[in-house]
């Protein structure tokens, strides 16, 4: 049994390290909802093996997995991939695993944000989501790393860092009334400095469109090395992303990291816009306690979205426009990683993307 630790992470000395940084493996869990996941979830299934698969050619993968649809999971992924029995409500590991922190000796700790499904019981996605808050000590306990509880909500994908004391965040969800109404942005930040060993904090403004988490910054922007970012980028000027995106770049452009740098912006472009049809709106089941998801809804795609694995970069292929592009780009700017696209329009319609559904554990 590990512990459940009554202090934080930097009053131990523990910081988030950055997801370029070695990992000793990564987690995910099996989509199946059918309120969720379209045609019984058997083609987001495909695109999450696909994920698992790209990133075992360098790191481990454990796979949670309802008693369910082990027998099934097992079957669908490949042998060197770990399936672990694992009650869930849904598959966003990135949100409802645990964050690892880490000290200057390499031990590694695992810090457990409360979750509410993005929003709670009036504007969350789906009811219950005791299972999934579960899933970050579950994870935390077969790994054997002790647990830090933390006491407000947040997920993994609201959050990003440069491992040298930087984070990245949105206004649109971290100062959302449906996650922490009662704090306010200096107790937010205090809470972020404690459990992630974090000084400095660049507050973004608003995410990507219509994405359901409420702006989570993974969609938007990310860290790809110490003073570099990558950012959604779109020209047009009627798209709802124009302004959003143009909005990060002035903040970015003007601040300064914990180590006092200008950053580096790196511009990928936005796909689409992507919209659900009306085949894969027919596909999914009803459910009166799940986020309804209609034909001709605008899809929260972004290249952004992307995970950062030991040797490689799991990437999602979105849209026949771009996708060239964005691969050819990805590899300039992580030349030592293999950059392995994968179609993730599945997970898209999910409501998330690659670096959604996996959190890695730091080495």
């Amino acid at each position: 049994m590990t512990d459940t630790l009554q202090s934080t992470p930097a009053a131990d000395g523990y910081y988030m390290p950055a997801e370029f940084s070695p990992h000793c493996g990564c987690w995910m869990l099996w989509p199946e909802r059918t309120d969720t996941w379209h045609a019984g979830a058997k083609p987001a299934q495909q695109a999450f093996c696909a994920v698992a698969t790209a990133i075992a050619s360098g790191e481990s993968v454990s796979v949670g997995v309802s008693a369910n649809q082990f027998i099934h999971a097992r079957a669908q992924l490949p042998a060197s991939i770990r399936v672990v029995e694992m009650s869930h409500n849904d598959a966003w590991m990135r949100d409802v695993g645990p964050t690892c922190v880490v000290n200057a000796q390499g031990e590694v700790r695992g810090v457990d944000w409360q979750f509410n499904a993005w929003g709670g019981i009036t504007n969350g996605l789906y009811f219950p989501w005791d299972q999934d808050d579960l899933v970050a000590r579950k994870v935390l306990e077969i790994e054997r790393l002790d647990r830090y509880r933390a006491p407000f909500v947040l997920e993994g994908g609201a959050i990003h860092v440069d491992g040298q004391g930087t984070a990245l965040v949105t206004e649109e969800c971290l100062l959302n009334p449906n996650r922490n109404p009662e704090l306010d942005v200096g107790q937010i930040e205090l809470l972020l400095a404690e459990y992630l060993g974090v000084t400095t904090i660049i507050w973004l403004g608003q995410g990507v469109y219509n994405d359901e988490t409420s702006g989570h910054v993974d969609n938007l922007c990310c860290f790809i090395r110490p003073g570099e970012v990558v950012l959604t980028w779109t020209d047009n000027r009627r798209d709802p992303q124009y302004k959003r995106s143009h909005d990060a770049l002035k903040r970015l452009q003007q601040v300064r990291d914990a180590r006092s740098r200008k950053l580096k912006i790196h511009l990928l472009p936005h796909p689409g816009p992507l919209y659900m049809t009306e085949l894969e709106a027919a596909g999914l089941d009803s459910n009166d306690s799940t986020k309804l998801r209609v034909a001709g809804d605008r899809l929260a795609a972004s290249y952004v979205n992307f995970y950062i694995g030991n040797s490689v970069v799991v990437a999602p292929l979105l849209d026949a426009k771009h996708d060239r592009a964005v691969l050819s780009k990805l590899r300039r700017l992580f030349p030592k990683r293999k950059v392995i696209g994968v179609p993730a329009r599945e997970i898209v319609l999910g409501g998330g993307g690659i670096h959604c559904i996996t959190q890695q554990i730091p080495v």
